[in-house]
């Protein structure tokens, strides 16, 4: 499981021209599911998303994570983000795992960040085209893996 996380003043994804989901501040997740991926990985990974510290504390230094300052979480599931991409000029999506397998974990991984997160989660629509908006702060933007 991968996530590109970027920290944002704000962020929202539209599917067909309607808001779906929207954050004022806090960390914009984009997901791939990797074939293999399952209950660690989640637990794993909503860990990482809720206590990964790139928030400025009193000194300016990354040392608050999401939980701390109860910022919001949007998570948009990307299957190109487990593309392999290490030769050729095209993206082979065989190292992405299959959109159903992908669904239950992505919906796993919602679920528990949810339940872990209180302030408030927002999601995009699985498997649709979206739109996704954001205003990146910093930038500061990391890949996680779980």
């Amino acid at each position: 499981m991968l996530a590109l996380i970027q920290r944002v003043s704000q962020a929202q994804v539209e599917v067909a021209g309607r808001r779906v989901g929207a954050i004022d501040g806090g960390l914009l997740a984009l997901v791939g599911i990797e074939p293999g991926d399952g209950d660690a990985q989640v637990a794993r990974m909503c860990d990482r998303l809720l206590g990964y510290r790139v928030f400025a504390d009193g000194d300016g230094r990354m040392n608050r994570s999401l939980a701390d300052t109860r910022g919001g979480l949007l998570l948009v599931s990307q299957f190109t983000l487990a593309a392999d991409t290490s030769s050729g000029m095209r993206p082979g999506f065989s190292t992405a795992a299959v959109p159903a397998e992908a669904e239950r974990i992505f919906a796993k991984l919602l679920r528990t960040c949810r339940e872990k997160h209180a302030p408030g989660v927002e999601t995009g629509r699985f498997g649709a085209h979206m739109t996704v908006s954001l205003v990146n702060d910093g930038p500061v933007t990391f890949l996680l893996r779980a």
